[in-house]
């Protein structure tokens, strides 16, 4: 054999070698492939029926949201209509009901009678926060 000889049949086989490498990516990236389009496949079967059931899920939160705006415009009125009825009880009442209790308080130190808004004069009593206790007495120093 010639030297060009062995040169062509070592270029044959380095070809023949790269070919069958070549012949295996192959085969492996089309298994990649199908695999993948399988894949697509069903993610797209299983996306479609979830992204129905999200758009329902949107459209009930939706109205859910609509019947709560309505509700808190009707509890806004309401506390406009309280705060409004309050003012006008207030004012109707209030006056009058304080003067009555002043004359009343009038009315009890004119007779003289005391009452738990009195301070007391025995010395042997003690009053706490507008309050007297009867039971309280003061110690006496020894001295």
């Amino acid at each position: 054999m010639t030297g060009g000889e062995v040169a062509g049949i070592l270029v044959a086989v380095f070809w023949a070698i790269l070919v069958s490498f070549l012949a295996v990516v192959l085969v492996r990236l089309a298994q990649t492939l199908r695999a993948t389009t399988r894949l697509v496949a069903d993610v797209t079967e299983q996306a479609v029926p979830l992204l129905a059931e999200a758009s329902t899920a949107v459209r009930s939160a939706q109205t859910q949201l609509e019947r709560v705006d309505a509700i808190a415009s009707d509890v806004q009125e309401v506390t406009s209509n309280a705060s409004a009825l309050s003012t006008t009880v207030a004012s109707t009442f209030g006056g009058p009901l304080v003067k009555v209790a002043a004359f009343g308080y009038g009315v009890r130190r004119a007779l003289g009678r005391r009452g738990e808004d009195t301070p007391s004069a025995d010395p042997r009593r003690t009053v706490i926060v507008g309050r007297t206790v009867p039971g309280a007495r003061r110690k006496k120093r020894k001295g």
